[in-house]
């Protein structure tokens, strides 16, 4: 199943949906997809087989809110492709490389992206995010995939500048409205990893490769994560980008990187998971 959490016209409120090829259906009683995912299963079946009998309506790309507008934690995975971790120079991890987001750092699939007045070093990480079900505390890898309760396309957009300033990442990864979430969750039980994930600007692929090739798992992260904190529903992983980014590229001639600039459109595609496009302004 695809659900979405979409902006209501002309107001800040949201309501969570389920996506079909004819539309979106809304969810009664619920205003995002985490408050969908925190319902016992037979409230959040019964709410949904009401949506799917109600008429549906078309949804714009302005119309998709974060898909997990207000998650209770965000953790980020580093350095998680093999491939990634050679192109900036890193050893492989011996274990996962965790910084955190806050809630106001997500953006929707369509919004727009300002690029700060403070820098100019922006760069893309394309990735593939995990969101929580029914959580808890020390989950063991070998039940994790149980926690999960789907997947979703995530921009992890990251100021460099900001970023090398210290070896704690979380300063070039935090900035507000800059990291799309969604369009949609994809339930676990509708998609497996290992779809392709591709990053564009401009219409050019600048990353492509397999969500398969993480070097943890999202069932390993699961566990991972869970050791240190109670994980709740719509708490998000960020698995981690593969190479491409514009970190690892530099004209030869120029030395220069091709960071992101205002006018630029950039777009994050997993198969199955569908597509974001974001103009940066």
């Amino acid at each position: 199943m695809k659900f979405a959490t979409l902006r209501r016209p002309g107001s800040s409120a949201t309501f969570a949906a389920v996506i079909t090829d004819d539309g979106a259906h809304e969810v009664q009683g619920y205003d995002d997809v985490a408050g969908l995912l925190a319902a016992d299963a037979e409230t959040r079946r019964l709410a949904c087989g009401a949506a799917l009998e109600a008429k549906p309506a078309p949804a714009a790309p302005g119309d998709f809110a974060p898909v997990i507008p207000h998650p209770s934690k965000i953790f980020c995975v580093g350095l998680n492709y093999r491939n990634h971790a050679a192109e900036t120079g890193n050893e492989l991890p011996q274990y996962p490389t965790l910084f955190t987001k806050f809630a106001d750092t997500l953006c929707g699939a369509g919004d727009s992206i300002e690029i700060p007045a403070e820098e100019h070093r922006i760069d893309w990480e394309g990735e593939l995010a995990v969101v929580i079900g029914e959580g808890g505390r020390r989950i063991p890898a070998s039940d994790a995939a149980a926690a999960i309760a789907g997947y979703a396309v995530a921009n992890d957009v990251s100021m460099r500048g900001w970023q090398g300033r210290t070896s704690e990442w979380t300063q070039g990864k935090c900035w507000e409205a800059s990291t799309p979430l969604g369009p949609y969750l994809v339930t676990a039980d509708a998609f497996t990893p290992g779809g392709s994930l591709r990053t564009r600007v401009n219409g050019e692929v600048v990353q492509q490769d397999s969500t398969g090739d993480l070097i943890f798992t999202p069932e390993e992260l699961v566990a991972y994560c869970s050791t240190l904190v109670t994980l709740r529903p719509g708490d998000l992983i960020l698995t981690g980008t593969p190479a491409g980014v514009a970190l690892g590229r530099k004209d030869p001639e120029t030395g220069r990187r091709p960071w992101l600039a205002a006018g630029d459109v950039l777009e994050t595609e997993i198969e199955g998971l569908g597509t974001q496009r974001n103009v940066f302004t």
